[in-house]
């Protein structure tokens, strides 16, 4: 009997470890699948939308790393958007949502970050409180008046360093 195949539709399966066991917390995929367990226990919703982590989050349309999740210290997980929606709210006071401690980011150490089953490294969130809007306006600020000091400071072909003030416009040889 011969068999011709016509169509062919692969489905792929992905799921977050979000697991807080402590022999769990840095999860090591192996190359022969070793080490990925389910656990099937685990609520696997983000505590803040209450939407699955294999979903996403109410702002995203793909799940996956553009809707990445955020472990806390205290082992909560949430969506990254979700989190840092709620960080940015007055009543949040930088508390994580679940048990109201100070918000603090997993610290993953460099040495034990987890990899994907083919070894490449899982992409993970800098550790420490997350910026709130005021701090992350007040960055901007100072970055922009550095670019315009930057920006007035320029560099004469012998080194030496002329300030250029407004209107003021400076030719340089192309030599």
């Amino acid at each position: 009997m011969k068999l011709t195949i016509k169509s062919y539709h692969p489905v792929a399966y992905w799921k977050w470890d979000t697991s807080t066991e402590p022999h769990k917390l840095y999860h090591y995929a192996s190359p022969d699948g070793d080490g990925l367990d389910d656990d099937e226990e685990d609520e696997d919703v983000c505590g803040i939308c209450q939407n699955a982590y294999e979903g996403t989050c109410p702002e995203c349309k793909v799940p996956g790393d553009d809707c990445p999740l955020i472990w806390g210290e205290c082992t909560h997980v949430f969506h990254m958007h979700c989190l840092l929606k709620w960080i940015d709210t007055e009543s949040s006071k930088q508390q994580c949502p679940m048990d109201r401690r100070p918000w603090v980011t997993a610290d993953r150490k460099p040495d034990k970050l987890p990899t994907t089953t083919d070894r490449a490294p899982v992409a993970t969130v800098a550790p420490g409180p997350l910026p709130t809007d005021e701090q992350r306006r007040e960055e901007e600020e100072l970055e922009q008046e550095e670019e315009q000091r930057r920006r007035e400071m320029e560099v004469d072909r012998s080194g030496e360093v002329e300030e250029v003030g407004e209107g003021d416009s400076m030719e340089v040889d192309g030599r």
